[in-house]
């Protein structure tokens, strides 16, 4: 049996609180809102109960967010992508971003599992004051249970409409692709933590969020396989790839507490579902 889920969440600021409204169709949803920032900032978990997709799959998620809303999402575990008889599991998010609107999209970890056929597809729309911080982290086989990625395909779309497109289809079978120095390197976990501004960035800003990401980098273990750079005026990337998630991840919690300082003057605080 094939699942076709979608979600539809919408953040408004009323009174100074942000407010997420949802419906839903199928086996995704989320949980209930949570304020451990206060009013200003709206934290909720996705949630899809089967725990991962099989070919055939489709899970559909919009996000929109209007006035001086604030929204942080995250999941409470992995997504999955299991193994595919032939038939593509697709996940597909489009979030759209109003006025002063503001969206921090952290979800955990997507496992590509072997023999996969999988698309996992991110496409942002930001009015010129808004703002979005988020990353993307996925992992390719199970390297510590033995079971690696040697069949199936992975694409990999990341895009804002006419200003940054990020696409790349991982095939396991591509052994350059896969060990070569050019491609992951033997790596099997790759990494990117995002911030997107609606308009250009002043220089001021720009600058500065690289500094602060580059010095961190500098300080971990994984400095030789990341980097951080603007394509263009926009957007500002920070790229990781590392043999684990666990390491990855947590070089990415840390620019994030840092970007989140500089870019919004806001202190870090964890979604709550982080320390389960």
């Amino acid at each position: 049996m094939t699942w076709h889920a979608q979600l539809d969440i919408r953040y408004t600021s009323e009174q100074e609180r942000t407010v997420a409204r949802h419906s839903h169709n199928g086996p995704l949803r989320i949980l209930q809102s949570l304020y451990p920032e206060g009013d200003g900032i709206c934290h909720n978990v996705l949630v899809h109960p089967p725990g991962g997709l099989v070919g055939g799959d489709t899970l559909d998620m919009t996000v929109a967010a209007s006035g001086k809303a604030h929204g942080l999402l995250t999941t409470p575990g992995a997504t999955r992508f299991y193994r595919s008889a032939g038939e593509l599991a697709l996940q597909r998010t489009r979030i759209d971003l109003q006025d002063q609107a503001r969206l921090e999209w952290l979800p955990l970890e997507a496992l590509a599992y072997n023999q996969c056929r999988a698309e996992n597809r991110l496409t942002l729309n930001l009015a010129p004051q808004a703002e979005f911080m988020g990353w993307d982290v996925t992992a390719f086989g199970l390297p510590s249970a033995a079971l690696p990625f040697e069949l199936g395909s992975f694409l990999q779309h990341i895009e804002v409409p006419g200003v940054w497109l990020e696409r790349g289809r991982i095939d396991a079978t591509d052994k350059r692709l896969m060990d070569g120095p050019l491609g992951l390197a033997g790596h099997r976990c790759m990494a990117s933590l995002f911030f997107v501004s609606g308009s250009p960035l002043e220089r001021h800003r720009r600058e500065a969020g690289l500094e602060l990401a580059r010095s961190l980098l500098d300080a971990h273990a994984l400095h030789a396989s990341a980097g951080v750079s603007c394509p263009n005026p926009q957007v500002m990337v920070l790229r990781v790839l590392s043999p684990l998630v666990e390491p990855a991840m947590l070089l990415l919690r840390q620019v994030w507490v840092a970007w989140r300082a500089h870019f919004w003057q806001l202190p870090a605080v964890s979604p709550r579902i982080w320390s389960t």
